[in-house]
């Protein structure tokens, strides 16, 4: 009896953040469903955000590195950890011939996208905000296909990209337009979530701001405040202290529930919270992180923005009271807010995952090519 042909193997290549990791497992899950083989290639940072994806994916770690990061020697050692890793997958690679390699952006991707280019393999990178980051623009004359997240993207001289949107996790599309309950005297939540860099000063404003809310407003308010590891124990301990009803913790792995049952999102817009967002549709105070390469979050927040959907506050301009005015100004327009949920729907593309994954498709079929 002739050996049955494995399915095609795709190899997909993502960094250590919430932000790189969130539509790449958004894109396994798809492709699992049509039935190909998944292979996830990330370092031990990125590992720590696997967690939500399917059992079948098959999470390799490599060796990779960052300029960004330690002293002299820690950098001098860079190249060579970052070769090492290149061929490294190009062995595993060889063994196990993908039909398609995607690029996700972040360092950890480097060793897989390397090895493609260096097999000829067909390739692809995702950029999920309105600016390349560091790797994505090194590889971006390097692929076949540059699909782009936040449109419209800045991209390199000669270069065009294809605008899919970027994918939610199934999670979050199973809560696409989930129905909005605008604010009014019943019980209501704010979603207050951070992301990995950045997010202290959300911790230092966005307390006292809420806690000068009139207490009508407050009487009605639960708070879910995704707040870092260092900072959790005081946010928890301010908000108790002034008879806040809060729930802080590091990471909450209900989001998709959570965003769907809150009045309104505070957040920074890195481009995977701005989607879930505008996928769901919530009304959203927006506050892009200052220190983002290429001031990449407020081009990610952008449409939601002209949208009418969301509020931004430059971080310079952040304050407790600006945050706090912000907040009334949402809670206390039960009209207003609705047409904001009703407008993030507006620009949510939640069907980026399958564009996505046809676009691999399509890559996989095309000739292989240096």
């Amino acid at each position: 009896m002739a050996e049955q042909a494995k399915p095609p193997l795709l190899v997909i290549a993502a960094g250590g953040t919430g932000g790189h990791m969130f539509p790449a497992q958004a894109l396994a899950e798809l492709m699992l469903r049509r039935g190909w083989r998944v292979k996830l290639s990330t370092d031990a940072r990125g590992a720590r955000y696997t967690g939500g994806f399917p059992h079948s994916v098959e999470i390799e770690q490599v060796d990779s590195a960052t300029f960004a990061r330690g002293g002299p020697l820690a950098k001098a050692a860079v190249p060579f950890k970052v070769t090492r890793g290149v061929l490294s997958m190009a062995l595993r690679m060889r063994r196990d011939r993908p039909a398609a390699v995607v690029g996700f952006g972040g360092y950890p991707s480097i060793p897989a996208l390397g090895a493609a280019v260096l097999l000829g393999l067909p390739r692809m990178i995702h950029e999920q905000n309105g600016v390349l980051g560091r790797v994505n623009r090194i590889f971006a004359k390097r692929v076949n296909v540059v699909a782009c997240g936040t449109w419209p993207t800045t991209l390199p001289e000669g270069i065009s990209g294809v605008h899919v949107g970027n994918p939610v996790r199934l999670s979050v599309h199973e809560r696409a337009g989930s129905s909005y309950i605008p604010p009014g005297e019943y019980p209501m939540s704010i979603l207050v979530i951070g992301g990995s860099q950045g997010a202290r000063i959300l911790s230092d404003v966005v307390p006292p701001a809420i806690a000068a809310l009139p207490m009508e407003a407050l009487r009605h308010l639960r708070i879910a405040h995704q707040a870092r590891d260092e900072d959790g124990e005081r946010v928890a301990t301010y908000y108790a202290e002034q008879g806040i009803d809060a729930e802080v913790q590091p990471f909450f792995h209900d989001i998709p529930t959570r965003m769907s049952e809150a009045q309104l999102v505070i957040s920074r817009s890195g481009a995977s919270s701005v989607a879930d967002i505008s996928v769901i549709g919530r009304p959203s105070i927006l506050i892009p992180f200052a220190a983002a390469t290429g001031d990449h979050q407020t081009a990610n927040a952008r449409a939601l923005v002209e949208a009418g959907a969301a509020i931004r506050i430059p971080e310079a301009k952040l304050s407790v009271d600006s945050l706090s005015e912000a907040i009334l100004a949402v809670l206390d327009n039960p009209g207003g807010a609705l047409q904001m949920s009703q407008a993030a729907l507006s620009v949510g593309r939640p069907d980026a995952a399958t564009e996505l994954a046809a676009l691999v498709e399509q890559l996989a079929e095309q000739e292989p090519s240096r």
